[in-house]
């Protein structure tokens, strides 16, 4: 009975990680796809590109905030849904929890990830630092959408300083 439930746990970890891989090589693909050098470059460039990956995320997290359970739609502390991003949704996106929260209570939080998976292939150090941004925008769609489902507006920007650590300030606007 043991040898069958380590082969299913071995299984899900199998399909977990097989989850993982095929996320971030499609995420790869999409950057890609955006930045390739475009022989008649329209008005906007790669503004233009960016707004398209933080739509494509903005899509993924309100889909995402629709499958939640019904619990989690009764939150009503902004602190709250912002503790359950990091600690849930991260988990069920990522695999691992957001490294901190810090917020200055009136609105304005930052979400920080030490190890941030998307940028984990890239490098460490600073040389691909100005390269970053453009991996971070699905992501700022992502949770704005997320938190869009869950009845916060919000704004969501990202720095890096350092790879792979990267931040998230989301910005709660006020009805």
């Amino acid at each position: 009975m043991r040898a069958a439930s380590a082969r299913a746990v071995l299984r899900r970890a199998d399909w977990c990680m097989a989850d993982t891989v095929l996320f971030e090589l499609l995420h790869t693909e999409m950057v890609a796809e955006l930045w390739a050098p475009d022989p008649d470059p329209g008005p906007g460039g790669q503004k233009t590109s960016l707004s398209v990956l933080e739509s494509m995320g903005f899509r993924v997290g309100q889909a995402l905030g629709e499958r939640l359970p019904q619990e989690t739609l009764g939150f009503r502390e902004e602190l709250e849904v912002l503790k359950f991003l990091c600690k849930d949704l991260w988990v069920a996106v990522f695999h691992k929890q957001m490294d901190s929260l810090r917020t200055n209570h009136q609105g304005t939080y930052v979400l920080q990830d030490n190890s941030f998976p998307l940028l984990v292939p890239m490098a460490s150090g600073r040389q691909y630092v100005e390269e970053a941004p453009k991996f971070l925008a699905f992501t700022c769609g992502l949770l704005c959408g997320a938190l869009g489902t869950l009845g916060f507006q919000s704004l969501v920007t990202a720095s890096v300083t350092a790879l792979p650590a990267c931040k998230f300030q989301v910005v709660i606007r006020k009805p």
